[in-house]
């Protein structure tokens, strides 16, 4: 029995340093593990080879941030005069453009809960609207910081019916229209996550106030929208739901 004792006691003894330095690299693998790029994962794409380059956006303004705060209101009187290449560039990039490309999957201009990024941003840009973008639905990629041409055509009308008949919809020279994939921040916040995705969106869109005031441009937030009729002009796919539509033009 002692024999047997001992043999026991020194397997025993043999196997702690065994375990210990397993679970010692296993944890470790776990920390040095790269994060699951879950937003690219999930991310609705399309095949298109109609991409935009956007121009590169500005980092310094012509009015202070206290300013763009001052003045920041909600416009709904535009004029016809297209909006320039360079304005929507900033627009975008004030929305959800990148900030540092070299974290993770990237940082971008509003902050997200978890790094997850359910926001994509659509752009319906009305005939004439901007300078160099022909009508039609156009997606924004902003790891790329590129437009891309989903469907060809004016869909103002459509998009002021879907709005409530709101004509400010109709008179903008572009529309962003914010959806959202919502499986990207409830997969791990759950039913909390859609408090989130509305702050988020909320985020974003006070960005695109404060650069549109810098820009001398007018915007307005719409939330009584069809969100089936949106769907539907903009082509969702499952999953994905519209959560704001923000007419911007130059001001009268």
């Amino acid at each position: 029995m002692k024999k047997t004792t001992r043999r026991n006691l020194l397997k025993t003894k043999l196997l702690i340093p065994i375990i210990i330095t397993g679970a010692i690299t296993a944890t470790l693998g776990i920390l040095t593990q790269t994060p699951k790029n879950n937003n690219m994962k999930e991310r609705q794409t399309r095949t298109t080879t109609n991409t935009i380059k956007l121009p590169p956006p500005r980092t310094d303004g012509p009015i202070s941030l206290e300013q763009a705060i001052l003045r920041r209101r909600s416009r709904r009187e535009y004029t016809d005069t297209p909006l320039q290449l360079t304005q929507v560039s900033q627009l975008l990039w004030a929305a959800q453009g990148i900030t540092e490309p070299k974290v993770w999957i990237g940082l971008r201009s509003a902050p997200s809960a978890g790094g997850l990024y359910p926001l994509e941003i659509y752009v319906a840009v009305k005939k004439g609207g901007v300078q160099e973008l022909e009508p039609g639905i156009y997606h924004y990629k902003p790891r790329e910081h590129e437009l891309e041409l989903l469907i060809k055509g004016d869909f103002s009308e459509q998009l002021m019916t879907a709005c409530v008949e709101q004509e400010w919809v109709r008179d903008a020279a572009i529309n962003l229209v914010f959806t959202a994939v919502v499986e990207r921040t409830k997969r791990r916040y759950g039913e909390r996550g859609w408090q989130y995705i509305l702050q988020e969106s909320g985020h974003a869109a006070q960005n695109v106030y404060l650069q549109a005031e810098t820009l001398g441009l007018g915007c307005v937030v719409i939330g009584a929208f069809y969100e089936s009729e949106i769907e539907k002009i903009l082509d969702l796919p499952s999953g994905e739901i519209p959560i704001y539509v923000m007419p911007v033009g130059s001001l009268k």
